[in-house]
């Protein structure tokens, strides 16, 4: 069960960091999500600069602690995902680099989404 869990909220964890990148087209959708993407982006940037660790993590680490395992067992999530969230050889000077890179991208999704907003409908 506990498995099972810490499965789930490694979904989460990637449907965030999902967010954390392309957030910026949710507001899109409806203006109020431009504050809560900036919220998530904020916190995507100070765990890459401050090269901390999501807590997240932390609760995926005691759900397969709770279950006596150390590791997932092999799966789709496993392969594809754990990939994703957790990728190898990630030191603190690549994290820097993903944070300006996360910065850097949502200010021009911003910009994209700004320009076909105020401007097209002059046109």
């Amino acid at each position: 069960m506990y498995e099972f869990l810490a499965k789930i909220v490694l979904l989460i964890h990637l449907l965030f960091i999902f967010f954390v990148v392309t957030g910026a087209f949710s507001s899109l959708i409806n203006t109020k999500f431009l504050y809560l993407h900036l919220l998530a982006l904020s916190w995507g940037v100070y765990i890459e600069f401050t090269s901390s660790i999501c807590p997240l993590t932390y609760l995926e680490n005691w759900l397969l602690i709770q279950d006596n395992a150390s590791f997932y067992d092999g799966g789709f999530i496993e392969h594809y995902i754990m990939i994703i969230v957790y990728p190898e050889g990630i030191n603190s000077n690549i994290q820097m680099i993903l944070g300006f890179v996360l910065i850097i991208l949502n200010i021009l999704l911003y910009a994209l989404i700004y320009y076909f907003k105020f401007f097209k409908k002059k046109s």
